[in-house]
């Protein structure tokens, strides 16, 4: 009995959101096994500060043709231009950023897309839409707009 009731006495801190699972195994296979459009998203980097500044968005999914900075680990501070994105390896692969095989090949060196700055944006028509949907300063912007225009109404 005393087991019992000493046991039922202790608070146990229930989760927020019971059907979401911390299991470690779990998390690494959704990871791993994601489809690639989720990879996309994942596979996104920070804009650069001039870039923030001009459109005042902080990140953006990485895609081939945008030109990057590397930020952290051994190739640090070397820039260049995305030739791949390998979703299924989660790393990008950037021009003159190779190692040399034994045979004196040169391969290209995976780095994760965390680890690097966007310094310049491939524009299309989509991407452009993706900027101004994510652009903070307008969205606020065109509700106090509205908001002084209403003002008036009444």
């Amino acid at each position: 009995g005393f087991f019992f009731s000493f046991h039922t006495s202790l608070k146990v801190a229930m989760k927020f959101k019971p059907s979401v699972s911390s299991d470690r195994s779990k998390s690494r296979k959704a990871h791993f096994s994601a489809p690639s459009h989720v990879k996309r998203k994942i596979m996104s980097a920070t804009l650069s500060k001039e870039l923030q500044e001009k459109y005042n968005v902080r990140t953006m999914p990485i895609r081939k043709d945008d030109e990057v900075m590397v930020m952290r680990g051994n190739q640090k501070n070397r820039e260049g231009k995305v030739i791949q994105v390998y979703r299924k390896k989660y790393v990008i692969h950037i021009e003159r950023i190779t190692r040399d095989k034994a045979n004196q090949a040169p391969v290209n060196i995976g780095i994760h897309p965390s680890n690097v700055q966007i310094t310049k944006l491939k524009l299309d028509k989509d991407r452009k839409a993706i900027l101004e949907r994510k652009d903070r300063k307008s969205s606020s912007d065109a509700v106090t707009d509205t908001e002084v225009n209403m003002a008036g109404v009444d």
